[in-house]
């Protein structure tokens, strides 16, 4: 870590990798699966993510995915599992090379200049939306180049602190008590 990074609330520096995502067909036996072998967790499942102004590869589409997220430290892993048919990166890449790794999340600090820097290099934006509290996320596809995708989410206050709020919730857990819970808790 360089000492002129601000570190977010959550432990990662700004601007670095924050978390690491897969797709999964079962989200609740993936997240079980986790908790009897890893340990991570409390596991924070989102069902139905709220994904506003969604794009798919620059159009207007239409997607339904659920999420559980937990962390291991300052990393966020996060279990995707799409619950519709319609085209999508998680479609692509599941058709491409299975179920599994997606793709790294970047803690992007100016959103806009970060997807000019990956698109200046001919990379494509793949899916733009704004998640429940506003912040823009994208995912550029650096699949030609890397294993995966990379994921730019938008840190604003509300993003920080629902990551922080996870986050501490992992610190504090005793790897037993209440592994499962959802959003609004």
């Amino acid at each position: 870590m360089l000492d002129n990074k601000h570190v977010l609330d959550f432990g990662v520096p700004a601007g670095e990798i924050m978390q690491i995502a897969y797709i999964v067909p079962n989200l609740k036996e993936a997240v079980e699966h986790h908790l009897a072998t890893l340990p991570m967790g409390p596991w924070f499942i989102f069902e139905h993510f709220p994904l506003l102004d969604y794009q798919h590869r620059g159009q207007d589409a239409e997607i339904d995915i659920s999420i559980a997220m937990a962390f291991s430290g300052s990393m966020c892993f996060e279990l995707i599992q799409q619950n519709c048919n319609n085209d999508s990166v998680y479609k692509e890449t599941r058709e491409k090379r299975g179920w599994g790794f997606h793709h790294w999340a970047y803690a992007s600090m100016d959103f806009d200049a970060d997807i000019k820097r990956y698109t200046a290099k001919g990379q494509k934006l793949a899916l733009y939306g704004r998640a429940g509290p506003g912040a823009r996320a994208a995912y550029i596809d650096t699949s030609d180049i890397l294993p995966g995708m990379i994921e730019l989410i938008e840190i604003t206050d509300d993003v920080e602190a629902l990551f922080k709020s996870m986050q501490q919730a992992s610190a504090e857990w005793d790897g037993i008590s209440n592994p499962i819970r959802t959003f609004s808790e």
